[in-house]
């Protein structure tokens, strides 16, 4: 019972808080509020990759040069950095994990 009640709770603020915008379309955001939604997707990617990167296996940290994941991941910042191309920043970082899996002897294969 108390997991429904969590669920229904859920459901309901996500519900006022998406619905707001459609009941008053004239809503308008201040200045300072409007810079800082402007860095929440950046925020909310960091949060969700970066412990990917650092701890691999979600328990222990592996910031050392045989975590593919930590290296291949600072090459996609790298590569971001200096093209400012979306497909090259997804292509050259997954080319660059598979290499370092491969060189690294940790390909499942």
């Amino acid at each position: 019972m108390d997991n429904w009640v969590l669920i229904l709770g859920m459901l309901a603020i996500t519900f006022a808080i998406r619905y707001s915008l459609f009941a008053f379309p004239n809503l308008s955001f201040p200045p300072l509020v409007r810079q800082g939604l402007h860095y929440v997707p950046t925020a909310v990617l960091t949060a969700i990759v970066v412990p990917g990167m650092v701890m691999p296996d979600g328990q222990h940290w592996a910031l050392r040069l045989d975590n593919a994941y930590l290296l291949a991941g600072l090459a996609a910042i790298a590569i971001a950095a200096l093209t400012r191309h979306l497909l090259a920043t997804i292509g050259g970082g997954l080319l660059v994990f598979f290499l370092l899996r491969w060189a690294l002897g940790q390909l499942p294969i």
